[in-house]
């Protein structure tokens, strides 16, 4: 075991290496791959009829370009530096991938909540990429560029004071830290005014109201007597609308094997707890931006009876967008995110696991799986306004921050990352000249549109 004094001296070598400043920095390399390209590479794995709803999403603005293009930041982002003080990386952590859900003691709590990913590499790469996605939020919204600027900088800035927190902490101490709604009041301080107070209870009282049964209502309905999946094609086909009947029959009985491999993935007494649920439906579903096309399903289960649903959302998990070359014979993408998921969330699902299944489009695909809601809640960045989003990206910071604590070196990060202000006016000036790359590549997509290299379809 390294002692604290020789852990931060290698932050700060690495920050003699690396020098903070040199984040501010970013142009495309010479020889940066078309981002067209980049996303097309990945619709070759897709289901090809739901690619097109992926094209016109992340068409509507360069911030949902942006979410549905991790692919190419990343690209981008091995061209730039690398203090090579690796973490857990989300590996996908724009400011919509954090949230609010229940934890598995009945607790509210804010944090990162998507890992398809995630994947080991510098801590930077993840704060930049949130920090990207502020500032095109914030251009999106119309703020002007000193609000941008002060919203960016208040993400870095809680970011590089919270791993110092995190450094002088025990081991155990960052593991148990976590954000419960109840106390991000305390943990944003006076970024907090009476109104955003409220809202915090509005949102906190929106959010746990979306849970297995509030979605059981929305998404289900009697059909001949029997509780079914409601259709809302394309984003929610029931499978008995998909397919003939033998190639249902095939495939539900494909995701029962998958869904019996998934159990052995869960702890002894989750694996007792699944096992009073009882298979009822399912359904193909279309989630999120860069997940479209994706193999996703929705599993209806029902315990003592109709009155109490359990619904699985069953993922399908690629290689992740982090990751260089093909995976080798015993990488398993789908334990992978969840392991990613474990070891950087606070708290974490007791439903999430993983298997390998057979048979979905003639190979074998990694899976994982996990509740479709439960006190799942979401900020609005359409309404926010700059001093809203400022509190957010303070709280996104933290949040990234205590992840990466559990995972990295904490005192070299922080070492490295010192106190004075070259971290956040590094970051700052780094945000805006990709908020200039991301509209160029918005406006690369639809030009492709047009000219019908790619195909969009816009309202869906």
């Amino acid at each position: 075991m390294r002692d604290p004094g020789s852990r931060a001296e290698a932050g700060r070598d690495a920050r003699k290496r690396v020098p903070v400043e040199s984040h501010a920095e970013f142009a495309p390399a010479d020889d940066r791959r078309d981002p067209v390209a980049i996303l097309q590479a990945q619709d070759a794995e897709r289901l090809p009829e739901l690619v097109p709803i992926r094209h016109g999403r992340m068409g509507l603005s360069p911030f949902t370009f942006l979410r549905g293009s991790a692919a190419v930041m990343a690209a981008d982002l091995a061209a730039g530096p690398d203090t090579g003080l690796t973490v857990q990386l989300c590996g996908d952590a724009h400011l919509l991938n954090f949230g609010v859900f229940g934890s598995p003691e009945r607790r509210l709590v804010f944090d990162i909540n998507d890992f398809d990913e995630t994947w080991p590499g510098p801590f930077e790469w993840d704060v930049k990429r949130l920090a990207a996605s502020l500032a095109v939020a914030g251009r999106d919204n119309g703020f002007k560029r000193k609000d941008r600027r002060g919203v960016t900088q208040a993400m870095a800035e809680r970011y590089q004071r919270a791993m110092a927190e995190f450094a002088a902490m025990r081991d155990l101490d960052v593991w148990y830290a976590k954000a419960d709604i109840d106390d991000l009041v305390a943990l944003l301080g006076d970024q907090l005014d009476k109104a955003r107070r409220k809202a915090l209870d509005r949102a906190r009282t929106k959010a746990m109201t979306r849970d297995s049964l509030q979605a059981y209502k929305k998404l289900t309905t009697v059909v001949d007597g029997r509780r079914r999946i409601a259709a809302d094609p394309p984003l929610l086909v029931p499978i008995a609308d998909l397919m003939p009947e033998l190639e249902r029959r095939d495939l539900e009985s494909r995701l029962r094997e998958l869904l019996a491999g998934y159990r052995d993935s869960l702890a002894e007494d989750r694996r007792h707890l699944f096992d009073q649920y009882e298979f009822v439906d399912l359904a193909r579903k279309v989630v999120g931006v860069g997940s479209v096309g994706t193999r996703c399903w929705i599993v209806l289960l029902a315990g003592r009876d109709e009155n109490d649903p359990l619904l699985l959302q069953v993922k399908e998990a690629g290689r992740s967008v982090l990751a260089t070359g093909a995976a080798g014979p015993d990488e398993h993408e789908g334990r992978r995110v969840v392991t990613g998921q474990r070891l950087m969330q606070a708290v974490s699902d007791i439903f999430l696991g993983w298997h390998r299944a057979a048979g979905f489009d003639g190979r074998s695909r990694d899976f994982y799986v996990r509740q479709l809601r439960d006190w799942k809640g979401a900020a609005v960045v359409e309404e926010m306004n700059p001093q809203g989003m400022r509190a957010y990206a303070a709280l996104c910071g933290w949040t990234l921050a205590r992840a990466h604590a559990r995972t990295g070196d904490r005192i070299a990060i922080a070492a490295y990352l010192g106190q004075d202000a070259a971290f956040g006016a590094a970051l700052a000036d780094f945000a805006e000249r990709y908020a200039d790359q991301t509209e160029r590549d918005h406006q690369a997509m639809a030009a492709a549109v047009r000219d019908g290299r790619v195909r969009a379809e816009t309202g869906i």
